[in-house]
This record gives structure tokens, sequence and C-alpha cells, in this order.
């Protein structure tokens, strides 16, 4: 089966992921943890990684049953195709984000517009072409998702 990408209303990530998974599909919503400033006080809370996507992995014919949430709006599209990210995607990210150094990443030996495969840290073997790359972060275009992924090397 395949992993698909869909759309979710403003806000909806979470709750679109625990509706589907309710449902009998398997799906993956990549939380970080970050810090929210309100005027009395500062808390701790999980957002997605990415706004509006939810990964769904289900088989062609099935691609449908997502809409019964009504948080899922639509089938994100590349090239107007489904766009599909491979399984070693979804694993790198996951492995990524549970790791506990994410520092441990370095491309400034690359030039921007260079294909590269990346040989140490969460994103090993993984193959991106780098956008930028500045002092603070490099940005990344994750090719199957066509997403660009902008990382902080502190």
């Amino acid at each position: 089966m395949k992993w698909y990408v869909i759309y979710t209303k403003p806000k909806w990530e979470k709750k679109t992921t625990e509706q589907l998974t309710k449902l009998g599909i398997n799906c993956y919503c990549p939380l970080i943890k970050k810090t929210q400033q309100w005027s009395d006080r500062k808390k701790a809370v999980e957002v997605p990684l990415f706004n509006h996507y939810v990964f769904v992995q289900l088989a062609e014919k099935d691609k449908n049953l997502v809409f019964l949430s009504p948080g899922a709006l639509r089938y994100l599209f590349w090239l107007k195709k489904h766009a599909v990210v491979k399984d070693s995607e979804i694993q790198t990210l996951k492995e990524w984000l549970n790791s506990e150094t994410k520092k441990d990443i370095s491309i400034m030996n690359y030039r921007v517009g260079e294909k590269i495969e990346l040989k140490f840290g969460p994103f090993s073997e993984q193959k991106a072409i780098v956008k930028d790359i500045t002092k603070s972060h490099y940005i990344l275009i994750l090719e199957s998702l066509g997403y660009i992924l902008k990382m902080k090397c502190d």
C-alpha cells in the first residue's frame, strides 16, 4: 500500500488523524513540540510539522474512505497525480522526530541545487535537493512529496 497526503481543514490535522485511525486507516501526522506564548503564560504544545497535511496509507480502491472524516478536504497532487510518499521517507520522519539529537546533520559542503544523498544522521541514505543553506538553517526538498523541509542547525 502507498502513502498518500491528504489536505485537511485548518487546525484539524490531529483530529482528522484520530478520526481516520478509528476507521481503521493507517495514518501519520508528524508532531513537534513548540512553546506557545499567551499573554499570561507559556506552555509546551505539540503541533503538526506540516500544516494541513496528514499522511495516509491505504489501497488505491480505498482512497475515498478518508472523506468519512469531516476534516479531510482533498488529496494533495504533485505533477497532476496523487502525491505519493515513499515508505523510507515516512520512516525517516519518524526516526528524526523520535531522535534525541537533531543536530548531527551537516550539509554545508554541498551547493544549492545539488542533488545529494545524505550519509549521516536520521536522513541517512535519503535523496534530496539542496534548496538553500544559511548559517542557522538548511533547506531540503523532499523529492517525492515536493515539500520543502527547513531544518535548524543549532
